[in-house]
């Protein structure tokens, strides 16, 4: 039987981590102190593009590739920059930025509303190639 379903998953993650607001997110694109991670599935990144600059962390690698103690991690994630993960509607980062912030990561937050909400307002997408 379910405890929890999705929607309280991302409730309760959404109410424990900083979401940052799309108009303040854009302020954060030339921050060299800020890495954006777009944890969706590669499939989305080729058919909708990314923001800008950021790096890409497929979902089922994240606490791989976070841990330093994993034979997967990625420097990255160990140079105390401000992590701001997204995906396509704010569901699936909600749930990544609460794990990595539960794993020890202090800088974190989810871009609010998700790619998803980044197009409708026009800002900038670059495209992925296979």
């Amino acid at each position: 039987m379910i405890r929890f379903g999705a929607k309280e998953l991302v409730a309760r993650a959404t109410s424990e981590i900083e979401t940052i607001p799309i108009q303040d997110a854009t302020k954060l694109m030339d921050d060299k102190e800020t890495v954006f991670v777009d944890i969706r599935d590669i499939r989305e990144l080729e058919r909708d593009g990314t923001i800008p600059g950021s790096i890409h962390v497929p979902r089922g690698m994240l606490e791989f590739w976070v841990d330093p103690k994993s034979p997967y991690h990625k420097d990255v994630f160990s140079s105390n920059k401000k992590f701001v993960f997204f995906c396509a509607s704010a569901w699936r980062s909600a749930l990544a930025t609460k794990t990595v912030q539960d794993m020890g990561l202090e800088k974190v937050a989810q871009l609010e509303g998700g790619l998803t909400a980044w197009k409708k307002l026009n800002y900038p997408i670059e495209e992925r190639q296979r």
